[in-house]
């Protein structure tokens, strides 16, 4: 090994052996945390970038990849619960071509590739249960396609078409959504499932068409649109008028000093009227008129005549003459004809009551009858259903706001103390990693300064590390007025003296006795010159020894 390192490691060794208990564990903990440090670090830095290989998998399409991404030896993680496989950046394309040429992942769904597999002798009810089987599987495909919807399952019940049936029904449409990740679909999203779905069978309306989610929830019912329950859409609506109402009020009187309760009555079934009228039309119009107009005049045989009641003969007075007319009119007269057809969904408001409560000792300058005109034009109050509006002057009640600003109050004293808390405990280890750091560092330094010097006593020599450097003994020599004693030439040995490292910062040792001997002879001038320097260093001597 080199000199340098094993100066350096025996500099280390020192160092560190004079270490407390206390140094020690903090070096020792520091040490530990830099070492995490790096090893984190460098984990971080050598982690590859994951990017989607392929997501919305079904359980078999994910082992097929998987087992070719194994085969090929390509790091991989799932996420999504196995639905999405992430591969390295570099390998993105390149193992997407490659699934691609091996047929994954394979297309399950049933689409028009159905009409394919037909052939010639199919039946025509084969025909048409395949060609409904081929629009579900397209629709499934088109939704399953859709942000946040995993998969999709849709049944059609198209009703068979016949000229014995009067009244034709609508075909109607089931759709079973599985969303990723648990989350929610949105009004805009259903609205575009509904629409994508009854756009797609003849004759069938957004009103024909169900949705359900996998958490049983239904997202639009037959007949009654998107939301399907008209308890939630009777408080969607109280809570819009409530919110448009109160925001006038609180303009007008302050905050806080109105409060606003809306009830709405709303129809739970659908129901359907049609209505033909029959009415004149307007101006004068001229009816459709047709005549047909006969004649008949003749002489007849004597003895004949003409045919009486129950195709008798009746004779005609002998002379044979006889005369007929006959004349028919057929008017038709102009008549407006409209049929009108209304649906009502569940849902229609039937009844709308608004409460308003004011505060009395705040509120000044207005009416009760200029409030009641402002609510029932601001919430749309109809007096010919049943809507009523009351207005009360009130005295509010300043306990409930009293306890919620104390609740709020408190809240933010949590928060405040959680925030600082945690404040407390970042510093405390951020205190405890930078004081181990600065403790290691000056540790390092004190100890590249000290020196080892050699003391020699009655008892032996001891050996101490002094702070003193050699050009700080000069300075205190010059200034003392102290000198350095004669050198004494040691005599050749007879044989290679063995070699101490007196002073780790000289580049060549020298022989113990020169030492030695330089030694004594700077104490002894030394404690000639100045006994009291020589009896207080002896006396920190022993003390650090004794410590």
């Amino acid at each position: 090994m080199p000199k340098v390192l094993v100066s350096y490691y025996d500099r280390a060794k020192q160092v560190v052996s004079g270490f407390t208990l206390a140094q020690r564990t903090i070096a020792i903990i520091g040490v530990a945390l830099l070492a995490m440090g790096a090893v984190a670090l460098g984990a971080w830095l050598t982690r590859p970038q994951m990017s989607p290989l392929f997501t919305g998998l079904s359980a078999a399409d994910a082992s097929a990849v998987v087992e070719q991404l194994k085969s090929a030896g390509v790091s991989y993680e799932l996420s999504e619960g196995g639905a999405t496989i992430l591969v390295p950046d570099d390998q993105v394309y390149a193992q997407r071509l490659a699934a691609a040429a091996a047929g994954l992942p394979g297309d399950t769904s049933e689409g028009y590739t159905l009409l394919d597999e037909m052939g010639v002798t199919a039946s025509e009810f084969q025909q048409s249960v395949t060609y409904k089987r081929a629009i579900e599987g397209e629709l499934a495909r088109t939704i399953g396609a859709m942000k946040d919807v995993s998969t999709a399952s849709v049944q059609l019940a198209i009703p068979e078409e016949s000229v014995f049936v009067s009244e034709k029904q609508n075909p109607t449409a089931s759709v079973f959504v599985k969303t990723r990740n648990g989350a929610t679909l949105d009004e805009d999203q259903v609205q575009a499932i509904v629409h994508l779905t009854s756009a797609a069978v003849s004759g069938m309306t957004p009103q024909d068409v169900a949705v359900t989610d996998q958490n049983g929830r239904v997202l639009s019912a037959i007949g009654a649109g998107i939301t399907g329950d008209a308890s939630k859409q009777a408080t969607e609506h109280e809570a819009k008028v409530a919110a448009a109402v109160t925001q006038m009020l609180e303009t007008i009187v302050g905050p806080g000093n109105a409060t606003v309760t809306v009830s709405t009555d709303v129809t739970n079934s659908t129901s359907e009227r049609l209505e033909e009228v029959y009415s004149a039309p307007d101006g004068e119009l001229s009816p459709t008129e047709q005549t047909t107009t006969e004649t008949y005049t003749g002489g007849g045989a004597p003895g004949a005549g003409v045919l009486g009641p129950d195709n008798i003969a009746v004779p005609n007075g002998g002379d044979g003459e006889g005369t007929y007319e006959y004349e028919e009119t057929i008017r038709s007269n102009a008549v407006n004809k409209a049929t009108e057809k209304t649906v009502t969904p569940a849902g229609e408001v039937t009844r709308q009551t608004v409460s308003v409560a004011l505060n009395r000792g705040e509120v000044t300058g207005v009416t009760a009858e200029q409030i009641e005109a402002l609510v029932t034009t601001a919430a749309g109050i109809d007096t010919e259903r049943g809507d009523t509006v009351a207005v009360e002057f009130v005295e509010f009640s300043q306990s409930p706001a009293q306890r919620a600003e104390e609740v709020l109050a408190q809240a933010e004293a949590e928060r405040e103390a959680l925030l600082q808390q945690e404040l407390l405990r970042s510093i405390i280890i951020g205190g405890s990693i930078l004081l181990a750091a600065i403790i290691l560092v000056a540790a390092l330094v004190v100890r590249r300064r000290m020196k080892r010097r050699m003391l020699h006593t009655e008892d032996g020599p001891i050996e101490y590390l002094a702070t003193m450097t050699e050009s700080e003994e000069q300075k205190l020599k010059a200034i003392k007025g102290w000198k350095d004693p004669l050198e004494v030439t040691a005599p050749p040995p007879t044989k290679t003296l063995p070699t101490a490292v007196l002073d780790i910062e000289d580049e060549e040792p020298e022989p113990d006795q020169v030492l030695v001997e330089r030694r004594r002879r700077e104490i002894d001038e030394i404690a000639k010159s100045d006994p009291d320097a020589i009896a207080a260093a002896l006396a920190n001597l022993m003390d650090e020894a004794m410590v």
